[in-house]
């Protein structure tokens, strides 16, 4: 069976190596006193060749949609910003085009330069082959729907590709108002992946509904991983407790616009209970397979995927047909 893969992930150390140490401190990446495991996580990141390879194949993943994470140009002012971004996706095409067969692509964008990101995710597509781009939580604390970035949303419709909202880490008032105060590195792990990184891509999705932003741009196509962020459990509260508000200047509710127009990964979690509620409310059209790699384990995703219970045409929707069909890959 052809798995696709598309929240996986890699870095590339001597283009990060160009944003000041204390630039990166400042937005709240981990310092040079990281734990062993995030220390063997940064060597996988960096790792695009025989071992990935090997690691796929072992769990038989036929292909990873392969995107930034880390320190990146969003943390750049808008001239620098531009020359990293443009690097990083000519470094990813490179990498795609010695192995096409197992790897594609998501831009990186210059987030700081709204405009330029889009010429970006432009080339990126026409020129480079990418399937859309991913982009990393907020900018100087700006969601998407920040009238700043419509020319980017616009783009990417006129484009016809997805953007995926990958979580971030939080802007330092939220990172000190909810998350400071807790024993060792508690505090951290709570604001990234234990439960911070999740609850801010969902206020991102419905930043993005109830501003009207979704309305503006019903064209655009939204990704979103860790098997919905929680939304799946929360849309017929969110309906319940916001439909009266939105009603008034929207032609759409929150659920339906959510589901005219995101579409949900499996992304690090391995789970029945979130996969079913995501079922339950995406559908199997809207699910799609993803591992987080390296930031889980290929083999636990795969596993996970061979026992969904759902019919045999579900499960070759979830684990390739559907990422094709978003991203128009070729098996």
């Amino acid at each position: 069976m052809r798995i696709v893969a598309l929240e996986e992930h890699f870095t590339v150390p001597e283009l990060i190596g160009r944003i000041e140490p204390a630039t990166i401190r400042a937005r709240g990446f981990p310092g040079p006193d990281i734990r062993p495991l995030a220390k063997a996580r940064s060597a996988d990141l960096a790792e695009v060749g025989p071992e990935r390879l090997a690691r796929m194949d072992e769990a038989g993943i036929s292909l990873q949609v392969l995107s930034a994470v880390g320190p990146g140009a969003d943390l750049l002012d808008p001239t620098r910003g531009i020359a990293l971004a443009r690097d990083y996706n000519n470094r990813l095409k490179q990498i795609v085009n010695e192995r096409p067969d197992r790897f594609a692509g998501f831009a990186h964008l210059p987030m700081t330069a709204p405009d330029a990101a889009a010429d970006e995710l432009e080339r990126a597509v026409r020129e480079l082959g990418f399937c859309g781009a991913l982009v990393n939580g907020t900018t100087e604390g700006r969601f998407l729907d920040d009238p700043m970035y419509a020319p980017l949303l616009a783009r990417a419709e006129q484009l016809d590709v997805p953007i995926y909202l990958h979580p971030g880490i939080p802007p330092e008032a939220v990172r000190k108002a909810y998350y400071d105060g807790l024993p060792g590195g508690t505090g951290f792990v709570l604001s990234t992946a234990g439960w911070g990184w999740h609850a801010e891509t969902a206020v991102h999705v419905l930043r993005l509904v109830l501003s009207g932003t979704l309305e503006r741009h019903r064209r655009l196509k939204l990704i979103i991983g860790h098997m919905g962020e929680g939304l799946p459990a929360m849309m017929a509260r969110c309906d319940n407790t916001l439909g009266g508000e939105v009603s008034t200047y929207l032609d759409r509710g929150v659920s339906e616009t959510i589901l005219d127009q995101v579409w949900i990964t499996t992304s690090g979690f391995f789970t029945l209970a979130p996969f079913m509620a995501a079922l339950m409310t995406f559908g199997a059209d809207r699910i799609l397979f993803s591992v987080d790699y390296p930031f889980a384990r290929n083999d636990v995703g795969t596993r996970f995927l061979d026992t969904l219970p759902v019919s045999p045409a579900d499960k070759l929707k979830i684990a390739h047909a559907n990422a094709d069909r978003l991203l128009g890959l070729k098996p």
